[in-house]
């Protein structure tokens, strides 16, 4: 894993880069930066651990479908998040030559990312680092997608196989319906961050 140059690929895909190595001084850092904004959240075990809904509803305006009871709340709320000020998600995997992956089920976390906000931020451990994009989609498939899976118990081949593998399954809780490939900073985005914590954190 080369942290330096995916730092340098992804500046020269015009994504700005924060480079932390703990999630403790990332989380300091996104909270000072955020301020008395409207802010969507996708969902991100990585942004969980760091507690950052707590630390920035504080002063902040936060939309979080985690915060949701029931999938009718959790779509209202992944609705409300499309068009807020501010965005903040993960990625699945992320290539050293700058490319970022993500495999959604319901899509609200890939479509928020791409499109309405005046900046988005994609919170990333560098354990997701692969070192070209075919190994990236690959970890998003086979390392991130069973995980996601196992997470929610879903009765699929992964889950029952102890999530060594995508089995490619056709049950109807797929959470594997969509992959994007980030190639390059949306257009009418007004800035994309990328925040790296050196840190195995997420799926």
């Amino acid at each position: 894993m080369d942290i330096q140059k995916t730092i340098t690929s992804l500046e020269k895909r015009l994504y700005k880069v924060s480079y932390f190595e703990t999630y403790q001084e990332a989380a300091d850092y996104l909270d000072a930066q955020i301020d008395n904004k409207v802010v969507g959240f996708g969902d991100s075990q990585t942004m969980l651990k760091m507690d950052l809904f707590n630390r920035l509803s504080a002063h902040n305006e936060v939309h979080d479908p985690n915060q949701s009871t029931d999938n009718d709340e959790f779509i209202k709320i992944a609705r409300e998040c499309m068009l807020t000020e501010v965005y903040l998600t993960s990625v699945n995997a992320m290539a050293e030559t700058g490319e970022m992956v993500n495999i959604d089920g319901t899509g609200n976390r890939v479509a928020a990312s791409l499109f309405g906000h005046n900046k988005v931020y994609f919170v990333v451990s560098t354990n997701k680092i692969e070192p070209t994009l075919e190994a990236a989609q690959w970890r998003a498939r086979n390392v991130a997608g069973p995980k996601n899976a196992m997470k929610y118990s879903l009765p699929s081949p992964c889950v029952a196989n102890g999530g060594d593998k995508c089995y490619d399954c056709k049950t109807p809780e797929r959470i594997c319906n969509a992959m994007v490939t980030y190639l390059r900073k949306m257009n009418d985005v007004d800035e994309v961050e990328v925040v790296l914590i050196n840190e195995e954190m997420g799926y």
